[in-house]
Formats: structure tokens, sequence, C-alpha cells
């Protein structure tokens, strides 16, 4: 297994930290609002052990007053691909991250091959009750939120223990309110909509309480000749920690490479 270690690009200021490990055909995989690339962490080591290269791709760091929108994540990713020397690659997410991949693929789908959505960031806003107990699960540094907050967020089969002790470990709280502000700043219809022609490959938990899975059926319905949807039994929000094996799977049988 090839050791990853956490790196930074600082192209004209922005600090966006990476992560590459493997070797092997590229994915490309961003974190969810309120994760960091150590959520991933899991999930790559598993797919790298099936030959794949992985490059996980965070989100730069604050600057005050600079004001984003999703293109600008998006154009970070693009120009740590074009600082790797990489031209195409399949670019992928979970959840917020994918709803990054999917501006990638529409501002720049020269540059993206498919796209692997884990939990699909949707347009129409979050069940409130689901919402706070995000906040409270992401926030609450304290460790305090109760299980049944942490069940919500994870999914009602997965230990509240282990939930907590996850996040503790993957939180990224200094630029959830820049991602949050950069998503309300850009049109639906700007971010929201598959780019033509791209495969895509959905992958979602069957009890996400929060990137809801008729979320990924919407999409999915959207593109049905090209977009695939695969469920996970038991999958929560957090199931990129707690199912990395399951998504491994199917990310692999999708792609299909040996």
């Amino acid at each position: 297994m090839t050791t990853s270690t956490s790196q930074t690009f600082e192209p004209d200021g922005r600090a966006i930290p990476f992560s590459e490990e493997g070797e092997g055909p590229l994915v490309v995989l961003l974190p969810a609002r309120g994760l960091s690339i150590a959520s991933l962490g899991t999930l790559s080591h598993v797919l790298e052990e099936e030959g794949f290269r992985i490059l996980r791709v965070g989100y730069r760091r604050p600057v005050a007053d600079a004001a984003l929108t999703m293109h600008d994540l998006a154009q970070d990713v693009v120009d740590l691909l074009t600082e790797l020397n990489v031209s195409t690659t399949w670019v992928g997410g979970h959840a917020f991250g994918g709803a990054v991949a999917r501006t990638v693929a529409l501002d720049h789908p020269d540059r993206v091959e498919g796209l692997v959505l884990l939990g699909v960031e949707g347009a129409e806003p979050v069940d409130e009750t689901a919402a706070r107990a995000l906040q409270s699960a992401l926030s609450d540094v304290d460790e305090t939120a109760s299980d049944e907050v942490i069940r919500l967020v994870a999914g009602p089969s997965v230990d509240p223990g282990f939930a907590r002790r996850a996040l503790s470990r993957n939180r990224d709280l200094a630029v959830e309110p820049m991602l949050s502000a950069a998503l309300a700043a850009t049109p639906v219809a700007e971010w929201s909509p598959l780019a033509p022609r791209i495969p895509v490959a959905i992958i979602q938990g069957s009890d996400d309480a929060i990137a809801v899975p008729a979320n990924g059926e919407r999409l999915r319905a959207s593109a049905p000749e090209r977009a695939s949807l695969a469920t996970i039994a038991g999958g929560g929000y957090l199931f990129v920690l707690t199912h990395p094996g399951e998504i491994g799977a199917e990310i692999e049988d999708y792609l299909g490479w040996d």
C-alpha cells in the first residue's frame, strides 16, 4: 500500500489541501461540507487496494471577505489537475463534494471522463430536523450530541460511539461557512444539472436523511441512458465513513477496470 501524505497546493494565495495515493486509473474525490479529506481516507485505501490511484481534494482555506461561488471551487480542482499533469479523469465526491464535481463537469467538460456521486446534494432544502442534527453533529466539539442526533446523521443502524469518534477525527469546520455561502451564491441551474454526455455513477445510502435517496433517483431520471444508481443498505449521510468497503465495491464494479 502506498502511504499518502497530505499536501497543499497554493496557487495565487489559495491553500488547497490534497492527498494522493495508489497507482492506476485516477479517480478524484472531494469531501462533504464540514468534513475533511481524511473522511475519504478509508474509502481511498479500499480503492487503492483494487488498483486505483486516488486524489482527494479539499477546499481552499477561507480568506476574509473573499466571496466564492461553486465555479471558483470547481476551478480549484481543475487548477490542481493541471498542476499534476492530469488531462482528464473521473471526478466525484460526497454530497456537497459531488455538487462541486458536477460543476467541474459543467464548466470543464473536456477534463471529466465521468462522475462518481456519493450521495446527491439536492436543490431543495434539507429537512429542518435533519439539518439541525447535522449542524449539531458537525459543530459539537465537546462530543455531547445525543445518540438520537448521531443516528439521524450516521444512519439508524450505526453505533453512535463509532460515528461520534469518526466525526471528531474528520471534521473541517473552518471552511463550512465558506462552502455554504458559495452554494447559496450560485444559481441552482449552474451546478445541479448533469453535464451532457458524461457517464454518472450515483451511490447512495438507503437511510441518508441529508442527501436523501430521492435526490439520487431524480438525478438518475434526468439522464437514465448514462446514469446508474446503486444503494448501500443501512448507509446514512456518513456512509463514506461507515460503509467504505461497500462503496468501493460499487465503484470498482461500475468502472470495470482490471
